[in-house]
């Protein structure tokens, strides 16, 4: 068998059980994460979840299949180490990029989420002042409505 053919075997084999493994770990780990982006809708960081997965696979599969060829034969065990070691080091690099990229959005999206929740006051204001008392400069609760002080 030619060199060059086992080379892509061993290269689509490696590739896709990287690929399959990444996305099963961050679709696992992920959905807590999500869960706190969206809120705490579980149903729905299920669903952005599947999503990821989905588009994860179809890109990096499509990645895979486009890095395949090969412009120079395989000619000893030298050369397909070297041939396997250049394109799986490539995968891998854009399987990190990806991942990093997806943490960043996702990030970006929750810290907003908790700057949105971080403006809403938890409970009303309790009469520091009010419509027609003025200001800091008003008379407190204890001055007498006849002296105002």
């Amino acid at each position: 068998m030619d060199l060059t053919v086992v080379a892509y075997v061993v290269y689509l084999l490696i590739s896709v059980g990287l690929t399959v493994w990444v996305a099963r770990t961050l679709s696992r780990n992920g959905k807590v994460f999500l869960a706190d982006v969206l809120h705490g809708n579980e149903k729905l960081a299920d669903a952005v979840n599947h999503l990821l997965v989905v588009g994860f696979y179809l890109v990096n599969f499509g990645f895979v299949a486009l890095y395949l060829s090969q412009d120079d034969t395989v000619v000893d065990a030298r050369r397909l180490f070297e041939a396997l070691s250049v394109k799986l080091g490539v995968v891998l690099l854009v399987l990190g990029v990806m991942h990093l990229a997806n943490v960043y959005v996702l990030n970006k999206i929750r810290r907003r989420g908790v700057m949105e929740r971080g403006q809403v006051p938890p409970v009303p204001p309790q009469g520091w002042t009010g419509p027609g008392r003025g200001g800091p400069q008003a008379p407190g609760p204890w001055a007498t409505p006849a002296t105002g002080a």
